[in-house]
């Protein structure tokens, strides 16, 4: 692709942009786009977990694996695949979200929050890339899941089928869904169902064409000092912050908030918002992509993405049903466990899989 930095760049100043005006349409305020977030609401949708404060079946979630497929038909390049020890995939995944879920959002967010002005994420960014550092050190000594294999056209349209279902059961609202009443959580605040489907389709199809990764940019400058997805990380924030700005100044209301206290939907413990993003990185590299890469493969067709996100809803599942999830007030005791256990046990994976081929 002729010109990458400058596409990645332009991807990450549309994608930041988008982010911003989706809160200014009704999503929670610094989540216009969270991944781990919409993931844990979609899981609440379905009545996967009991917290009625995050349940909604996010149109974004849909729209990124759509957009995806799209661009990946479009440009010959769905390929189904998957094999690659979906079993592990599965539990990084569930401990990814478990770490997400302590610093409250994916690293998409983190990005999204330091553009809102909340101080508290940096102490997470700090935590992304120690995890980062982490997953390096087990690439650097030859951490592979092996090999991958062709699969049918079936296998790799499995998750667009889902998503496709979904779109259908929030469109006509069964009464087995669960949907947060007004005024009741971050669950109750959303765009338009056709807003934020159309803004997922056009991030899903972007990220797509740029292979747009929150973890590529960290990684690959560590690994090949190759900075081109790193602009990208950097465009995403300073679009965001712009917006932000622009939107307080126009509306009034503040979309820009600089501090550590009384950030929206965020906590102050510094040490466990690094912990958190710590083991989300992590997880991450072990996964070869972040939790919005995993969402994009999946919809070119990889079924061993399909199996990480899986093992995202049920890490979001498992965390409100059992108390492992961060709120407003801080950290739980029992976050705090789950996220020692899971540093532990990714570190195993990782070990495991390295010297132990």
């Amino acid at each position: 692709m002729k010109n990458e930095r400058a596409i990645i760049i332009t991807t990450g100043v549309i994608v930041g942009l988008i982010a911003s005006m989706l809160v200014y349409f009704g999503n929670p305020a610094n989540m216009g786009y969270c991944i781990a977030c919409f993931l844990r609401d979609t899981a609440g949708g379905l009545g996967l977990h009991n917290a009625k404060a995050v349940q909604y079946i996010r149109p974004e979630i849909i729209g990124l694996i759509l957009g995806a497929l799209g661009a990946a038909y479009a440009h010959g390049e769905f390929a189904p695949k998957g094999g690659s020890s979906p079993l592990t995939r599965f539990f990084l995944g569930f401990f990814a979200m478990i770490g997400c879920l302590m610093f409250l959002g994916c690293p998409f967010r983190m990005l999204l929050r330091i553009a809102g002005g909340d101080l508290n994420a940096w102490a997470g960014l700090v935590g992304f890339a120690g995890g980062i550092y982490a997953g390096i050190f087990f690439l650097n000594r030859g951490y592979s899941l092996k090999r991958t294999y062709k699969m049918t056209i079936a296998e790799g349209s499995l998750l667009p089928a889902a998503a496709l279902a979904l779109l259908a059961l929030l469109i006509t609202a069964p009464a087995f869904i669960h949907f947060t009443k007004a005024g009741g959580g971050p669950g109750a605040k959303h765009a338009a169902v056709a807003v934020s489907l159309v803004a997922g389709l056009a991030v899903g199809a972007l990220a797509q064409r740029t292979r747009f990764c929150m973890i590529a940019g960290i990684r690959d400058f560590i690994l090949f000092r190759e900075t081109k997805m790193l602009y990208g990380f950097v465009a995403v924030t300073v679009a965001a912050l712009l917006c932000n700005l622009g939107l307080t100044a126009a509306t009034g209301t503040s979309f820009f908030k600089l501090g550590f206290v009384g950030q929206p939907i965020a906590h102050t413990d510094a040490l466990w918002n690094a912990l958190g993003l710590f083991l989300a990185g992590f997880a991450c590299v072990l996964l070869g992509g972040c939790p919005m890469r995993q969402l994009i493969l999946a919809g070119e067709g990889n079924s061993d993405s399909a199996i990480a996100i899986l093992g995202f809803v049920a890490g979001a599942a498992f965390a409100h049903n059992f108390g492992l999830a961060s709120s407003g007030a801080g950290p739980t005791a029992n976050g705090q466990i789950a996220v020692v256990t899971g540093i532990i046990v990714v570190a195993m994976i990782a070990y495991l899989n390295t010297y132990k081929k």
